[in-house]
């Protein structure tokens, strides 16, 4: 699980096809003897499983590199496909038992593509309108959160199938958003709570 709040944004070293699947190489500021083999990291919001890590060398601006596997299913379902060297990858490592839970809870599963359908800049912020896919339209709410790219985020209108959200100068600086720009395609994860109210309402309906 993780909380939708990014504590850091890599770059995407090298993506090396093999198969069906995809290993990628990230940069990032994580100290290399903190990861390990095996442990979760979301990546722009997709939960993806160390398959190897190691410092980088010193003086680089980041201090260690992982790799991930991405498999045929995350590469058919979410932004990971398209993904090349130098993409810049929200990062979230998973919630450990005492952490603050400051965003909501996310499970990396990512529900599918959103569109950034228009981004507008004032007073340092950034208000975007957000394209969500017609299946996914219905877990969106006025003042509920979602997940995009892995950053927690909260909704401030819904209209049909689109959404605005406005981000602070804090999170333009701190995640990868601050490059974002009209057209570009982004991952959405919608709450997990307003998907279990939406089947228990359906299920009332039946």
């Amino acid at each position: 699980m993780f909380t939708g709040l990014i504590s850091d944004v890599g770059t995407l070293l090298s993506v090396e096809p093999r198969g069906d699947l995809k290993r990628l190489r990230i940069a990032s500021h994580y100290p290399h003897d903190s990861l390990a083999m095996g442990a979760s990291v979301a990546h722009n919001g997709v939960c993806m499983t160390l398959v190897g890590f190691g410092p980088r060398a010193e003086g680089d601006s980041y201090v260690s590199w992982h790799e991930a596997d991405a498999a045929a299913e995350t590469l058919a379902v979410t932004t990971a496909g398209a993904w090349a060297p130098g993409e810049k990858i929200n990062l979230e490592r998973a919630l450990r038992i005492g952490d603050e839970l400051g965003g909501h809870l996310v499970s990396g599963h990512v529900d599918g593509v959103a569109t950034i359908a228009s981004r507008r800049d004032f007073d340092n912020m950034a208000h975007f309108e957000i394209e969500a896919p017609k299946a996914l339209a219905k877990f969106i709410a006025e003042k509920g959160s979602v997940a995009l790219d892995g950053t927690s985020l909260t909704v401030n209108k819904v209209e049909k199938t689109r959404f605005t959200i406005l981000l602070i100068p804090h999170t333009l600086e701190v995640t990868n958003w601050g490059g974002r720009m009209a057209g570009d395609k982004i991952n959405i994860e919608v709450d997990t709570m307003a998907r279990y109210a939406a089947r228990l309402a359906e299920a009332a309906g039946e």
